[in-house]
């Protein structure tokens, strides 16, 4: 924000918006979401996809929902990062291309509370909330 006198130096980094992920026209109800990853392995989405999808079949081990998170998380960092994002900041999710990665920020917080792991718990929590207050709402405040 600019005053009268010059640029605002306490306002902090603008939000991040990430393009269009390409994996997101493909994830349609029925796709196979490894074959969308498989099509799209740096896509944040098809990740977070798989991890929820592992998240939600009662036969799966957590383990698995925490390393389909963790590869989607660390996706979305690069693809934030090619993107201006300087490690901190808004993220909205409101903007919906930012919403894999923030999918997978909070499935990896949830399977690290999950099996024990609550310093990670509690810093991709954290770094969640501090991302984008409404994703956090959304995604872990229920929980």
């Amino acid at each position: 924000m600019t005053s009268p006198t010059g640029p605002d130096l306490m306002a902090g980094p603008p939000p991040t918006h990430l393009p269009e992920d390409p994996a997101a026209a493909e994830l349609v109800p029925g796709a196979n979401a490894v074959d969308v990853v498989r099509r799209h392995p740096d896509s944040p989405l098809a990740w977070s996809m798989l991890a929820r999808l592992a998240a939600d079949d009662a036969d799966e081990d957590t383990v698995t929902v925490y390393a389909y998170a963790r590869v989607g998380y660390h996706r979305g960092l690069d693809l934030l990062r090619r993107n201006g994002w300087k490690g901190h900041g808004p993220i909205p999710w409101e903007h919906e291309p930012n919403r894999g990665f923030l999918m997978s920020l909070a499935l990896l917080a949830l399977a690290a509370r999950a099996i024990g792991e609550d310093s990670e718990w509690e810093r991709c929590s954290q770094f969640l909330r501090d991302s984008s207050e409404s994703a956090w709402e959304a995604l872990i405040s229920e929980d």
